[in-house]
């Protein structure tokens, strides 16, 4: 062997990173970034029915469930002290119609589910509601159709009043946040003024204020059965390419009166968070969009990754990138097997 010793520099040198990285009890007491069950917010799938827990074939270990078996799953959730949920109404084809009025149904799965949630969870839950009417519309867009001399074109105007109609369903209901998804201009102002005037001052508005149009939904689509029935959604939602547009839609949805902003995707648009967080003071909201999760299930299944792992290097990369708080259908699973 070569007999090599080390340049006289490196012996004087007095800055060695590595000491901090001796033991992991060390390195646990140094850590930057950490995950808590309060730092999750766990979407569910809401139908109607009884009994009902629906496999999702494209989300693995993800069910669509009756309000029953919501809240079996909410209660174990709770358990581990994961307390804020979102909602997604999840509707039979005969009804939905052009206009979506079902959104806004009181007896509707969503008003249901957070009317049950807080009778039997009081104030230990924190509910958000998504509000967007691909879900209930017969075509699946995100809002009302209108025809255009360039063909048929959303509406943006009209699709603000059944929005609102929506969100006033579910803060009548008892929800604490209303999550407006849909990406048309001006609907956080239009909401926050429709809930005022209703005299829900108290519900709040979480933003998805940067929600692009990503390849990354198509699992959600399948659960929530809302995939468009013709054309695409990027005339409204963004342009995969833009980050300074980010910062804007941003801006301008904290200055309609949002309380949370959301980006979504999570893991492909690290860069926004990044971005985004010095920017603002409200906090800060990442979907791992459905994509993101059957990607690491996927790839676990095929025995490429450690599932564990990956999933806490990824959730970790998104709270480090400046994330508040994490919508993540792993919520439940990684903590009850230890993984964060």
């Amino acid at each position: 062997m070569l007999d090599l010793k080390p340049p006289e520099t490196l012996l004087e040198l007095p800055v060695r990173p590595r000491r901090l990285r001796q033991s992991a009890v060390l390195r646990e007491s140094v850590a930057e970034t950490h995950l808590r069950p309060a730092d999750f917010i766990l979407p569910f799938f809401v139908t109607p029915g009884q009994k009902v827990a629906e496999p999702i074939a494209a989300l693995p270990g993800v069910y669509r469930h009756s309000v029953d078996g919501f809240l079996r799953q909410a209660e174990r959730a709770l358990g581990l002290g994961v307390r804020s949920l979102l909602l997604f109404g999840v509707l039979p084809e005969a009804a939905k119609d052009p206009l979506g009025r079902s959104a806004a149904d009181p007896a509707g799965p969503v008003p249901q589910a957070i009317r049950a949630a807080r009778a039997a969870f009081g104030e230990e839950v924190v509910i958000y509601t998504d509000v967007c009417l691909c879900a209930h519309t017969t075509h699946g867009h995100c809002g009302v159709l209108k025809e255009t001399p360039r063909g048929v074109r959303i509406d943006n105007d009209a699709s603000l009043q059944r929005l609102a109609a929506m969100a006033l369903a579910h803060a009548e209901a008892g929800a604490d946040f209303v999550a407006p998804s849909d990406m048309m201009d001006g609907r956080v102002a239009y909401l926050r003024r429709a809930l005022d005037q209703a005299g829900y001052s108290e519900v709040g508005i979480l933003s998805y204020a940067v929600k692009y149009a990503s390849a990354f939904y198509g699992p959600f689509r399948e659960a929530a059965k809302s995939a468009p029935s013709f054309g695409d959604r990027k005339t409204y939602q963004m342009d995969i390419r833009n980050a300074r547009e980010a910062l804007r839609e941003a801006a301008l949805d904290e200055t309609e009166g949002a309380d949370m902003l959301m980006v979504k995707p999570a893991l492909a648009y690290l860069d926004i968070l990044a971005r985004l967080r010095p920017q603002t003071q409200l906090p800060l909201v990442a979907y791992q969009v459905s994509g993101e999760y059957a990607m690491l299930k996927a790839a676990a299944r095929a025995g490429a990754l450690d599932e564990a792992l990956a999933v806490r290097e990824t959730l970790l990369a998104i709270k480090r990138a400046g994330a508040d708080l994490i919508v993540s259908y792993y919520a439940l699973e990684a903590f009850e097997l230890g993984w964060l």
